[in-house]
């Protein structure tokens, strides 16, 4: 599970970032994300909404899945950001776990802010 530290707190600072943040998007998901310079740690949230899947069992498991992935992936990342993954498809549940992986990754790797 991803820390406590790592997540966002408070609805302000998500209305900031998806206002004035860059997108990268694929069928299933969307990553928007923005440098914030004046943080030491980068933040995380994943969004998952109702119309997606109703059940909150299911989007929990969701959240879960995509945070652990997160979790490894954030020691290979440039400085500071926030970033938001908004699921779009209930078909992120029931996907293997090497693809869902392969997928973040594509994402993160698109918004170029891998550690070079």
């Amino acid at each position: 599970m991803l820390s406590f530290r790592y997540r966002f707190h408070g609805h302000g600072s998500l209305r900031y970032l998806y206002k004035n943040g860059d997108a990268v998007r694929t069928r299933l998901v969307t990553f928007k994300f923005i440098k914030h310079p004046k943080r030491r740690t980068p933040r995380v949230a994943v969004v998952i909404s109702k119309k997606v899947l109703k059940s909150a069992v299911g989007r929990n498991r969701v959240r879960r899945r995509l945070y652990e992935i997160i979790r490894a992936e954030l020691p290979q990342l440039d400085g500071p950001y926030d970033m938001v993954f908004l699921v779009f498809s209930s078909e992120v549940m029931t996907m293997p776990h090497d693809e869902l992986v392969a997928m973040i990754r594509q994402l993160i790797t698109s918004a170029d802010i891998y550690k070079k």
